[in-house]
């Protein structure tokens, strides 16, 4: 490995420098400081495993510093090339937060120093980093006060058109926005820690849904919601389902579990949630069959009840490839003993093609948007 020495009193860069590279302090110490109308101001020493001179690299400015061995010095240096590559591959929530630090730090060097500074936050290419921080913010406080809603769209059975149950799908009307686009807040929940606390208020929603059906004079619906992959980690969340559907004095069948195809390559993880379901009495379905992972090997370990036709596929039966594309995928599920469900049914053709193929159900527009509980009593 390259390594640089320095002797002790040797000059490693000098303020005003160009950030050609960064360094990790092997052996020795190094001392920072900075000139204050010609005085040396120092701020500091540095010692082994530190970092050297890596804010200047990160936001590419002449170092605002000077670094000299205070003793003899082994350092390894860090090609600004790899700062780089980490910082604009980084998530940009994290890489606006890492430059409005540095930001800080130098123009409060400035002030130290007399210098003039110029801040660089607030750049066009930082808006969409701050938005995302803020819409986590009010994500927070939305979920706090209560102002998520699950609302349901029905599954039916497409020969008959015969409701058999709903899928739970979570909806955000933002006081200022209108409603949030779903992929928008979810995937952001998803990159924190707000889908545990989010889906506990869907399964608590779905379950207070399922009660209010059972006091109808009807067979109980299934309610279908899905299953994030942080909540997929929790080693306890089946027990919750049980516990929440007791408390109700519900039956567990009226639950059903969907695990997106994108979290199937977590085969171990998704092979012990469907045991323990299966346990209890808890069907589970691969949702959004045929989209990014198109890998059947772990269907081969995988005992899904259900699979969940993507909507691409049901537009597309008009054509030749799209037909021959869903039959070979009824005659899939049938074999491996599923169901089918299509996704995105919107038109009369969809429903005669699909009941044709096999396709035992499906939801969509044709059959119902998704709506409240409180409509849907209604209209019953």
């Amino acid at each position: 490995m390259h390594r640089s020495h320095f002797r002790a009193g040797e000059l490693i860069f000098a303020e005003g420098d160009p950030p050609t590279t960064a360094f990790v302090i092997e052996t020795g110490t190094v001392q920072i400081a900075t000139s204050r109308q010609g005085v040396e101001c120092v701020l500091g020493n540095l010692g082994p495993s530190a970092l050297l001179g890596e804010m200047a690299v990160i936001d590419d400015s002449p170092r605002s510093a000077s670094a000299h061995a205070l003793t003899d010095c082994v350092l390894t240096p860090i090609d600004r090339q790899q700062f780089g590559e980490r910082v604009a591959n980084s998530d940009p929530v994290v890489r606006t937060l890492l430059l409005s630090q540095l930001d800080r730090y130098r123009s409060a060097l400035a002030t130290l120093t007399g210098a003039p500074g110029e801040s660089s936050l607030g750049k066009s290419e930082d808006a969409p980093a701050i938005a995302k921080i803020r819409l986590e913010s009010e994500l927070r406080g939305a979920l706090d006060r209560n102002e998520l809603e699950v609302w349901l769209q029905p599954v039916v059975e497409i020969e008959s058109a015969r409701i058999v149950g709903y899928e739970a799908l979570i909806r955000w009307m933002h006081n200022e926005r209108g409603p949030v686009p779903p992929a928008e807040f979810i995937a952001l929940a998803e990159e924190t820690s707000l889908i545990v606390p989010i889906g506990d208020f869907v399964l608590g929603r779905v379950c207070d849904m399922l009660a209010e059906f059972a006091r109808c004079d009807e067979p109980l619906p299934f309610i279908a919601l899905n299953v994030s992959a942080r909540q997929l980690r929790d080693p306890d969340l089946i027990d919750q389902f049980v516990a929440r559907l007791a408390a109700r004095n519900l039956p567990t069948a009226a639950l059903k579990v969907e695990i997106t195809e994108s979290l199937i390559m977590e085969q171990a993880r998704v092979a012990d949630l469907i045991t323990r379901c299966h346990a209890v009495g808890i069907q589970v379905a691969l949702d959004d069959f045929g989209t990014g992972w198109s890998n059947l090997g772990p269907l081969l370990a995988l005992d899904f009840d259900q699979v969940k036709l993507d909507q691409q596929f049901v537009r597309a039966l008009d054509t030749p490839r799209g037909d021959a594309i869903v039959a070979a995928i009824a005659d899939l599920a049938h074999a491996l003993g599923c169901d089918l469900i299509a996704e995105g049914v919107e038109t009369a053709e969809h429903r005669a093609a699909l009941n044709r193929l096999g396709c035992r159900f499906g939801q969509g527009w044709l059959f119902g948007r998704p709506l409240t509980l409180k409509d849907i009593l209604v209209a019953r």
